[in-house]
């Protein structure tokens, strides 16, 4: 039984799982500090004071603060929005510049003029209708 546990621990999955969310969580505070400390600032300093904790209405006697979700809301935007322009529009365009690279392979079978079966490049007929076809 101990074999058989240590067996699934130190497989490769659960293992790439635990390194990737210890990874997701440090990056997930990095994200968190450069927005807090970075972008908020820069908000606040171009539109005023973006806390909306204290706003709140009553009705019949309860307290609906909706000014905290607000706050909750405009955070997860602005961290929505830098991780997308920070993080995957730079990660697509390396992306993008390794594959203009590639070329496509060449082929190595062509069209039947009858049957629009796939045959090889070489073949004087094809296998399928039995049509002659020219050999490239």
């Amino acid at each position: 039984m101990i074999g058989e546990f240590r067996q699934f621990v130190l497989r490769g999955n659960v293992i790439d799982l635990a390194v990737g969310i210890v990874i997701g969580v440090a990056f997930g505070a990095v994200v968190t500090s450069f927005v807090e400390n970075l972008l908020t600032p820069l908000i606040a300093a171009i539109v005023g004071e973006p806390d909306f904790s204290a706003l709140s209405v009553e009705v019949n006697g309860s307290v609906l603060e909706y000014g905290l979700f607000l706050n909750a809301l405009i955070s997860f935007v602005v961290v929505a929005a830098a991780i997308f322009f920070f993080v995957v529009k730079p990660v697509n365009a390396l992306v993008e510049r390794s594959r203009r690279g590639d070329t496509p392979a060449d082929p190595t079978t062509k069209r039947c003029p009858e049957c629009r079966m796939d045959i090889p490049l070489d073949a004087s007929r094809c296998a399928f209708c039995a049509v002659p076809v020219g050999a490239a």
